[in-house]
């Protein structure tokens, strides 16, 4: 397995965690915003596996503002690692799952704009939104390929990035307006990955898979 991560100490902690439960695991720096990064990470890949089963793009950044807030710098940045470092890496990897016959992709989206909006966050619904979409486009286009693609939506997960966002007391009454009452957290967001990375999703390309304990039922 290959870890690709903008974080370094992020990086090499999941490789740690992942060795200590008896898996391989080696870690590559990357901003997924740059092509040469992402093609020197698929093919070091490559090189390293000789194969590319599962491809998982979780990179991700949030930040808030209105359309009239929200500065180019920050549009730009936000759609670069959200919606094209996607898209980058799996125009990376693509033709080698089409080599090899198979292939699973999971993108992150998101419930804010995989299925709705939210107030004061346009670069992030839109950057979710495209992720959605582009989901379901690669599925159609490469389904006679032995390829899969699907997009999680996780609802308001427990994550480094959202405690930056609110504070403690504003993340215990958002979770309390949902459905069952809390946070979701990070190990069922990677639960719903390995179903849809998993032979037991083989009839699944195309799908928004939503993790959001009921959010979106509700709204």
């Amino acid at each position: 397995m290959i870890v690709a991560d903008g974080s370094v100490p992020g990086g090499l902690e999941t490789v740690e965690q992942i060795r200590a439960e008896g898996g391989q695991a080696s870690f590559i720096e990357i901003d997924v915003s740059q092509p040469a990064q992402v093609n020197r990470m698929v093919g070091a890949t490559w090189s390293q596996h000789g194969r590319l089963d599962v491809l998982f793009n979780g990179a991700g950044i949030l930040a808030y503002g209105t359309v009239l807030e929200t500065a180019e710098d920050a549009w730009n940045r936000m759609i670069s690692i959200n919606l094209t470092g996607t898209y980058l890496c799996c125009r990376a990897v693509i033709p080698h799952m089409i080599q090899q016959g198979h292939g699973a992709i999971i993108n992150v989206s998101s419930t804010a704009g995989g299925h709705d909006a939210v107030p004061r966050a346009v670069a992030y619904v839109a950057s979710k939104g495209g992720v959605a979409m582009l989901s379901r486009a690669m599925a159609i286009d490469h389904a006679k390929q032995g390829i899969r693609v699907n997009a999680i939506c996780p609802g308001p997960t427990d994550t480094p990035m959202l405690r930056k966002a609110m504070t403690s007391e504003e993340l215990d009454a958002f979770a309390k307006t949902f459905p069952m009452g809390r946070l979701g957290q990070p190990e069922e967001i990677a639960n719903a990955a390995l179903f849809l990375a998993s032979d037991d999703a083989s009839f699944v390309t195309g799908s928004l898979l939503y993790v959001d304990g009921g959010q979106t039922a509700q709204v």
